[in-house]
């Protein structure tokens, strides 16, 4: 059994599909621990300032973390380690081993100078944040420095495993960073506090690595210290890093500067918008971040091949893919954002109010998750092909946008009445009057929904696709129609199944919005099976050639090399 396990976790997935298909799966479970985990901390705190602190704490680590990635970018460096084991293994394992010794002393000095100037940062992070709150919010993010360096190390781990294709090890990583943040919230938060919970993040950083580790080692990579050769390798990862690392630094910037306008808008605001950001997370893990994690190696593979058809092939059955599944992802978030925030995170001192702030925040940001997810494809189809800098150049002008949108509607929220009465009956909150940090999320749906325009018109624009558009057109085409109907019913189940559920209990609203979802399915499955849909086929017999013969049929793979 240990054997059949570990060639599964160690066995090589060739196919986009398969490998969309095992990161999605372990995506859910991830997702799903994840979610058990804001549940613990709705359940303990709320939408309080004391979880505002704790969300406020990561915002330095995290723009460490993003710059560490000048050293560590998988988009960077799986083209090159692709092209140096298609030459020669030795100098690809070399060049792993200088790569790793850079991005350790960089990083470690980033989170040194950073540990030093915290008081000085913390309070353009969290300008809302009393003195004792930006004093506590400060102590935290020194501890959350290690954090970083784990997941640095982790993810140039994580480029080794990817370029082998192992997607499974891989997927199953996040899970057990989320375990140790769960186990930081169960064990050590009842004695330690908010100290406790960010304990617990680093033993989750620390496991996220430990996990790959073996697969690293087994595969012939070292991690052993050594003085690091800026080869003319390094130096040309390094340069694809470098767009790569701005581009997620700017990503970074817009979250902070969200995180500070949250902070001058009352206790919970934080909350709210990371609560509502976490959940819209579940969907663009598993559909956006699967498929274009998965169609990437393929990608890099064949354009360093010159099959720029074969390239456009792949990104066309990854692009059809995630707009086929994110369209009903959409409107089930939306139709069903009220149930869906007060099932995950309706516990203890997470109050009725929370719930219809959150919710609302939710459906803002569900608004992008098929922009989030096809960005998430075409930067590493730019990356891919070695266009690195077009998606750092869009980037830059949508984060603009989300950040003066974000200024300008939170502006316009306090100084107009009649935009702010009229905003928040939309959403269905006008009795509260903590609603300000709703315009937040719109921003970010907004900026979104510019970076894909750009990027997508440049991409038209730098590869010929007049092939792949009708396909894409189908696909558009039954999705829209399939997710138009699974939409209307689960609204109308909704409101039948209100009759028959006591929505004042955890299971009147779980029952009540799971029949509505499974109802909402359903109807848009019968849907796509009239219209002969294409994507659905690939996807079930991808699911069920590969993955379900691999699961239960005891067979052994030997590990080897491509």
């Amino acid at each position: 059994m240990v054997n059949y396990l570990l060639s599964i976790f160690g066995s090589e997935l060739k196919s986009v599909t398969q490998g969309a298909a095992v990161l999605a799966i372990a995506g859910l479970l991830a997702d799903i621990l994840s979610l058990f985990r804001d549940r613990l901390l709705a359940a303990d705190f709320g939408a309080s300032r004391a979880l505002d602190i704790y969300y406020a704490s990561f915002r330095i680590p995290d723009l460490i973390y993003t710059i560490s990635l000048f050293f560590a970018a998988s988009t960077a460096l799986i083209p090159v380690l692709l092209k140096k084991f298609s030459e020669d293994n030795k100098e690809a394992e070399k060049f792993f081993g200088n790569i790793f010794s850079l991005f350790f002393v960089g990083t470690s000095f980033f989170v040194v100078v950073a540990y030093f100037l915290m008081p000085i940062l913390v309070p353009y992070f969290a300008p809302g944040f009393s003195g004792e709150e930006q004093a506590s919010t400060i102590n935290l993010s020194r501890i959350l420095l290690l954090s970083p360096l784990l997941l640095g190390l982790s993810n140039l781990a994580s480029s080794v495993v990817q370029s082998f294709r192992r997607f499974y090890i891989y997927a199953v990583s996040p899970l057990f960073y989320n375990l140790g943040i769960i186990i930081g919230i169960l064990f050590l938060m009842p004695k330690f506090g908010l100290y406790g919970i960010v304990w617990g993040v680093v033993l989750g950083a620390l496991m996220h690595l430990a996990i790959q580790l073996p697969t690293v080692f087994s595969l012939g990579f070292s991690i052993a210290p050594r003085f690091p050769r800026v080869s003319g390798d390094v130096i040309e990862s390094l340069k694809l890093s470098f767009p790569r690392t701005l581009g997620l630094s700017l990503n970074q910037i817009v979250v902070s500067v969200i995180t500070a306008m949250a902070s001058t808008l009352g206790p919970g605001a934080v909350s709210v918008f990371n609560f509502a950001a976490n959940l819209q997370s579940v969907p663009l893990s598993v559909i956006g971040l699967s498929y274009s994690v998965s169609a990437f190696p393929t990608m890099a593979a064949l354009y360093v091949k010159n099959g720029t058809k074969d390239f456009l092939d792949h990104f066309s059955l990854a692009l059809r893919h995630i707009l086929f599944w994110s369209l009903p992802a959409t409107i089930l978030f939306i139709v069903l954002r009220a149930q869906i925030v007060r099932v995950v995170l309706g516990a203890g001192a997470f109050s009725w109010m929370d719930t219809r702030l959150t919710a609302a925040a939710l459906l803002l940001l569900s608004l992008s998750i098929l922009s989030q997810g096809l960005l998430m494809l075409y930067i590493r189809a730019f990356y891919a092909s070695g266009h690195t800098y077009l998606p750092v150049i869009m980037n830059f002008f949508s984060s603009v946008a989300s950040i003066a949108s974000a200024w300008w509607l939170l502006n316009l929220f306090k100084n107009s009445f009649l935009f702010r009465d009229l905003f928040l009956s939309w959403l269905r909150v006008a009795d509260i009057s903590e609603g300000g940090v709703l315009v937040l999320p719109l921003a970010i749906s907004l900026g979104s929904a510019v970076n894909l325009l750009l990027l997508a018109i440049y991409f038209r624009k730098t590869f010929e696709i007049r092939d792949i558009s009708s396909k894409i057109s189908r696909s558009l085409r039954d999705s829209v129609i399939s997710s138009a109907v699974l939409g209307a019913v689960a609204y109308y189940s909704l409101r039948i199944l209100a009759r028959f559920f006591d929505l004042d209990t955890f299971i009147g609203i779980f029952m009540q919005g799971f029949f509505a979802g499974i109802f909402g399915i359903i109807s848009g499955a019968i849907i796509l099976a009239l219209l002969k849909n294409q994507e659905f086929s690939e996807f079930y017999d991808a699911f069920r050639d590969r993955f379900w013969k691999k699961l239960f049929i005891v067979a052994s793979e030997p590990e080897k090399l491509p």
